[in-house]
């Protein structure tokens, strides 16, 4: 379906048509129509989907075509990270181009003058405000935020933010919000906590699925296993054998993340890190460079696994085992974008084999165990049934318990 079948503003269809896009995904064409037509929402979307559109785009027409106060705030978007509500400014910059709808990113991290200028937007009013949940709790508490005439509410990555433990900030902002509004909430996963909070915020909301629950299989899938101390020089090795122009090296810990991206760096390579121990200044200077190609390999924490939209990443090097399988999917999604392809690399260690294993039954098939080569010496078998969970994170020998 093609947007200009959507009944959207034209001079939305304007922004559309610049920034390149003529055909909705799937997400934006079975969300666009019901927030159109002023129905809550709950949908299971995945980062890489368009679901940043698919409510962006309905909530610039309303703004267009219905009338709403200038001096306050119309439209409240949470999200989990800065990074995301940086992103998300940015999309409504482009989509609307166009139009007169104004949009204040609000997040922690800035420096003062960030924070006045914050104030200012969200005290005398502002179409759309894309907050983190911390950053407005601390506007509010100060008593000049504006909430009275919201009447669109966004919580986007739902479950990010309560797995982050934002549960009651959130619930404290929607307490200043008026109780009629239109509530839209986008969540990866659908655990019983989110259930939960979308029986409290939706009023008879119109239930969307769009399940990635496995990845592209565009995407090549390689695993190579190993002992802990061969992950760093299997690293360098890896990424010598092309020229990637963008790669992704994602670690569990910012502890792994500093010390292989230093390491990289003594190396020749053209990497750098980032993670929550970086002044946001930091942090946006490095995505920019990245996005523009000025640099080639970042090592991440899995800040970057959701709602980060960077294309044409060729490689997802995962340096530790994710958590989850659904931690997997999002980090090597990050790669093979808009049909493109790409290759997604993990290391496993002793330690974290059972959990590669429970990864594996979730994609419902084994993924390739590439050869280490030999001049990295000797390697464990796979054989995940074996191995308990180390508590030392592979530190240290490994426990055994006898097959039955």
């Amino acid at each position: 379906m093609k947007f200009t079948e959507l009944g959207l503003h034209e001079r939305l269809l304007e922004g559309i048509e610049a920034m390149g896009y003529e055909t909705a995904t799937p997400v934006q064409q079975q969300v666009i129509a019901p927030i159109l037509a002023g129905k809550d929402i709950i949908a299971s979307a995945q980062t890489g989907t368009g679901k940043t559109a698919a409510f962006l785009l309905p909530l610039i027409h309303k703004m267009l075509t219905a009338p709403h106060s200038e001096h306050h705030i119309n439209a409240l978007i949470i999200v989990p990270t800065r990074e995301l509500a940086i992103q998300i400014a940015e999309t409504m910059e482009g989509l609307g181009y166009f139009t007169d709808v104004s949009c204040m990113p609000v997040y922690g991290g800035g420096d003062g003058s960030s924070f006045i200028t914050e104030k200012k937007a969200l005290s005398t009013g502002v179409d759309m405000v894309v907050c983190t949940p911390g950053r407005m709790i601390a506007h509010i508490n100060m008593g000049y935020v504006k909430l009275s005439e919201v009447n669109y509410l966004v919580l986007d990555e739902a479950d990010r933010m309560l797995d982050m433990g934002f549960h009651d900030d959130i619930m404290k902002i929607i307490t200043k919000l008026p109780a009629r509004r239109q509530n839209l909430l986008f969540s990866a996963t659908m655990p019983p906590k989110m259930r939960e909070l979308a029986r409290k915020l939706l009023h008879q909301p119109v239930e969307i699925n769009i399940a990635v629950s496995k990845p592209p299989e565009q995407i090549v899938q390689e695993a190579f296993i190993v002992y802990e101390p061969q992950k760093n020089p299997l690293v360098k090795f890896l990424l010598q054998q092309k020229d990637y122009t963008r790669v992704i090296i994602f670690c569990s810990k910012k502890q792994n993340v500093k010390l292989l991206a230093s390491e990289l760096k003594r190396s020749g390579f053209s990497v750098e890190e980032i993670h929550s121990d970086l002044p946001q200044d930091k942090r946006e200077q490095v995505l920019l460079d990245y996005r523009n190609k000025k640099l080639k390999i970042l090592v991440a924490t899995d800040i970057l696994s959701r709602g980060i939209d960077i294309e044409d990443i060729e490689l997802v090097l995962n340096f530790d085992v994710p958590n989850d399988g659904e931690d997997y999917i999002h980090r090597i999604g990050r790669t093979a974008r808009a049909e493109s392809t790409g290759t997604a690399y993990t290391l496993v260690s002793e330690a974290e084999q059972r959990k590669f294993a429970a990864i594996e039954q979730l994609l419902g098939k084994a993924v390739t165990k590439s050869q280490v080569p030999e001049q990295f010496g000797a390697v464990p078998a796979y054989a995940p049934q074996q191995r308990r969970s180390s508590s030392n994170n592979g530190r240290g020998k490994p426990q055994w318990k006898r097959r039955n």
